[in-house]
């Protein structure tokens, strides 16, 4: 098969289209032959390997798989003996683990349980751009911030591709929604249904009068302590970032608010969102009963697949960006 491939971790430069061979699948994995591929920042990281724990899931030395990409949208192509849910011939959208074949191939092995039936009212790529962002926004507001109807609710880095499902998801949910975004994105941000929206460029969001109740911080580019002035005395923080710090740097930043966390008011969350059925399904029915459409900033053949992923390091992506086959 077609596939992007990439022997060692480094820059987009080390991709290439190669003729590898298709991948054989357990008892409890599914076939896909592959539509579309979303890509996000998770699959940057993989490529190049860094942050390293990153390694500890795609392989220490080397990539495991060799083939970048998480979340596809498809047709099943065959299914392992212990398979239930699907058949030849199924349109289904899902996500791969971090140690198994890529999703920028004409094919890719699947877990059953990381897949759910394609929504009907999506193509495949828009199918494709839903499930890691999707699932990361679903998980940072429902299971760790906990979020209920009437909640003040800011989304930090609303334009990226958590946060335009962020906006989505949290509206749905009947909270009051504040997006932080740059002067380019603002109409966008509006028209998913924010009831307000931050111009970073001309506004800090931890100035103003008012305290929100939670907040997804998608960004964390401000220093915590600036970010909890902007949140309510009992309010809720969720972290959700793994850019713009390396090292002991990094190491501090995931750490500190775990540890403050016991000797405040406020709560400091970071989380682990684990692609599964169930909660494709929530997404499956949140998008066919019109609650949350996705975002598609550029499109880009599998060949392209170094600049897609150029494009998402840019820091430049509205949305999601899909690689097509």
């Amino acid at each position: 098969m077609q596939a992007i491939f990439h022997a060692a971790y480094g820059s987009p430069d080390l991709l290439a289209l190669k003729e590898i061979d298709q991948p054989v699948i357990g008892e409890d994995e599914v076939l896909v032959r592959v539509r579309a591929a979303g890509l996000h920042v998770g699959d940057c990281f993989a490529m190049r390997g860094d942050p390293f724990a990153m390694r500890l899931v795609t392989g220490l030395f080397r990539p495991k798989s060799g083939v970048p990409g998480f979340d596809l949208a498809g047709r099943v192509e065959a299914v392992g003996a212990k398979v239930k849910r699907f058949r030849p011939g199924d349109e289904v959208f899902g996500a791969c683990s971090a140690n198994a074949s890529g999703a920028c191939a004409e094919y890719a092995a699947i877990s059953e349980n990381q897949l759910a039936s394609k929504p009907s009212n999506l193509s495949f790529e828009e199918a494709a751009a839903l499930p890691t962002s999707a699932l990361a926004a679903l998980h940072g507001l429902r299971d760790a911030g906990q979020i209920r109807a009437g909640q003040k609710v800011l989304i930090n880095g609303a334009s990226g591709g958590v946060g335009t499902f962020a906006v989505q998801i949290a509206k749905s949910l009947g909270a009051e929604v504040t997006g932080v975004c740059s002067a380019a994105n603002v109409s966008l941000v509006r028209s998913l249904g924010a009831d307000d929206v931050v111009d970073y460029t001309r506004e800090d969001f931890t100035e103003r009068a008012g305290r929100y109740d939670l907040i997804l911080d998608n960004v964390e580019n401000r220093p915590l302590a600036d970010v909890r002035r902007a949140l309510a005395p009992n309010g809720t923080l969720v972290l959700n970032s793994g850019t713009g710090a390396r090292g002991t740097q990094m190491l501090i930043r995931l750490l500190k608010p775990l540890v403050l966390n016991p000797f405040t008011r406020q709560t400091l969350r970071r989380y682990l969102s684990v692609p599964n059925h169930a909660d494709l399904l929530v997404l499956k029915e949140l998008v066919e009963s019109g609650k949350i459409r996705p975002v598609i900033d550029r499109r880009f053949s599998l060949a392209e697949t170094p600049l897609a992923l150029c494009h998402i390091e840019s820091g430049r992506a509205r949305g999601k960006v899909v690689v097509t086959m």
